[in-house]
């Protein structure tokens, strides 16, 4: 692990906002480090305000999108509202078909089949939209590549709405109205939107061209929060915005789909971390394991006896999915030892068995043991089909870029793609790969690195000090939960391993003889004991934490790591 403190922020700044905000230091200083300077700026992140989101007609192509919408009303034609089947793809069709159901009845909700159509829109779903007469097909979190199917879709009369997130190419789809953020010719003001996003800012440029109060759409925030989630876009601007009403509505007023599942791991108040480790891989295990469209089919059942049948299905895909996940992760970790290939830049694996459903899961999992940019490939009818993932500061989707020669298809963002390729072209790839990577690549990339925000004392971490910083939530990327060093820490005598394999690290920490005690916990640094024995003194890096016990809630931190 390299340990890298942020750099201590302007002083001068950081005592005035101190001053203004009635906190301490090292609070004011956390806030200064996220951008936030003034009274101002900070009254907007600790009260994040729906009046604050942008005009969506701001978004290229917007006014266009409405027109058309209003037009296939207006016709009395059928629209098909087509979205990926991952977690911000289910979520943005349930999001904008459930809605349009509200005042329009011909609505039809759409998702590729993983494995028989692949990743984006299909011709298979265009050839649905021509059977059924759709003439008008919404696309959610994908189609900004979809350059042919497009031009397909239009010789069949079927017009396109494309609302995607994903980094365009050199050329637009002839779409009759193209909403992304990430198009250079859009001057929209926040670029970090995920796809279920893209699809809420559609929704409320409806609204205003109706008239209709932005209330009406506060309901589904809790789907676009568990795409920002689930997506790992940054969490700020209009996301922090979003994430923060979102969660509020899944913690007041959720959805049945949403009570069910939350029923079954009995959780009640959810912070971004749940919805990221409770409610996305389960919505995620529909597509995965059998059919996205179950998860779209939780996502708008209004009847909480239906929602929860689907939800006891969807937890045995979930299972399913984790069963199949530890034994790829296993045979993938043993196919790196028996190449002997540790000494690379990149780990690429594959095998022709593997479930297509896990393999961007498993890519993550081994990136966890060897750190390094990561491609698990498994066979999808005659082609190979793989997920890339990276390591911070790497952009794969660059790397990917660079192999195009060898690469059928591929998209994504920096640090998370997917493609195929013929199988013949796998090994060239491979070491294509492996040259574009470590020809790049910065060496301090290729091994993990614990950014501190601050160093302070055990003093320092009182009820008031955590309360506040519990309102930096949510958190996630450009808002993440703050670490802390603190230095010249003792065991009290109290420190054990603990867990399956003695994993974990337990102890109770104080900084001086007389001082403050808390408890701690480091999951995975069980192996590390031996550094706080003897009474002697070492640094950890943390987050704090509430730890509840029997009713019982205090704070301790969580270690990331300990170093003498």
């Amino acid at each position: 692990m390299r340990w890298t403190l942020k750099p201590k922020p302007n002083r001068d700044i950081v005592t005035k906002l101190a001053s203004q905000l009635e906190v301490e230091i090292p609070i004011a200083s956390l806030l200064v480090q996220r951008g936030i300077e003034t009274f101002e700026e900070a009254k907007k992140f600790f009260r994040p305000s729906l009046e604050d989101l942008h005009n969506p007609f701001l978004m290229k192509d917007m006014d266009k999108a409405i027109i058309r919408i209003e037009k296939a009303i207006e016709n009395d034609e059928n629209i098909m509202v087509f979205g990926d089947y991952d977690v911000d793809g289910t979520t943005s069709v349930a999001l904008v078909s459930s809605y349009l159901k509200t005042f329009y009845p011909n609505v039809v909700s759409y998702i590729p089949d993983r494995y028989e159509e692949g990743y984006g829109v299909s011709y298979k779903g265009i050839d649905f939209a021509a059977d059924n007469d759709i003439s008008l097909i919404i696309a959610l979190d994908c189609g900004i590549k979809a350059i042919e199917k497009v031009a397909y879709a239009s010789e069949k009369n079927i017009d396109f709405i494309i609302c995607d997130h994903h980094r365009p190419g050199s050329e637009i789809p002839k779409a009759v109205a193209v909403l992304d953020p990430k198009r250079e010719d859009c001057e929209y003001p926040y670029k970090e939107l995920c796809g279920c996003g893209v699809g809420f800012k559609l929704l409320q440029a409806w609204n205003i061209k109706n008239n209709i109060h932005l209330d009406s759409l506060l309901p589904y925030l809790d789907l676009v929060a568990t795409a920002i989630g689930a997506d790992i876009v940054p969490i700020t601007g209009e996301n922090r915005i979003l994430a923060y009403h979102g969660l509020n509505v899944i913690n007041v007023a959720p959805r049945p789909g949403f009570k069910a599942i939350l029923e079954q791991v009995k959780k009640q108040t959810l912070t971004i971390t749940d919805v990221v480790f409770i409610l996305a891989p389960r919505i995620n295990a529909a597509g995965r394991m059998k059919h996205g469209l179950h998860a779209v089919n939780l996502l708008v059942e209004e009847d909480i006896e239906a929602a929860k049948q689907f939800a006891s299905e969807i937890e045995a895909y979930n299972s399913e999915r984790r069963e199949a996940d530890k034994s790829i992760t296993v045979e993938a970790l043993q196919q790196v030892e028996d190449l002997n290939e540790k000494d690379r830049f990149t780990t690429v694996v594959y095998q022709e068995d593997w479930h297509k459903g896990v393999i961007g899961i498993v890519a993550s999992r081994l990136i966890e043991t060897y750190y390094r940019p990561t491609l698990v490939f498994t066979k999808s009818g005659d082609k190979l089909a793989a997920s890339a993932r990276s390591v911070k500061g790497f952009d794969v989707y660059n790397a990917l870029e660079a192999c195009a020669e060898h690469i059928e298809q591929f998209g994504g963002h920096m640090y998370a793609a997917g493609l195929t390729l013929a199988e013949s072209q796998y090994e060239d790839f491979k070491r294509k790969f492996e040259e574009v990577v470590s020809g790049s690549i910065e060496n301090y990339m290729l091994s993990p690195e614990i950014s501190i925000d601050a160093e302070i004392n055990l003093e320092d971490i009182t009820p008031k000090f955590h309360r506040i910083l519990k309102q930096f939530e949510p958190h996630g990327p450009g808002n993440m939960s703050p670490v802390f060093l603190t230095k010249n820490l003792k065991d009290t005598g109290y420190g054990k391993c603990v867990g399956a394999d003695d994993l974990h690290l337990k102890c109770r920490l104080s900084q001086t003889k007389n001082g403050t005690a808390i408890n701690a916990i480091g999951f995975n640094i069980g192996s590390k004991k031996n550094l706080i024995t003897n009474s002697q003194t070492f640094d950890a890096a943390f987050v704090i934490d509430e730890n509840e016990w029997q009713g019982n809630v205090s704070l301790q931190l969580k270690l990331k790591d300990i170093m003498v």
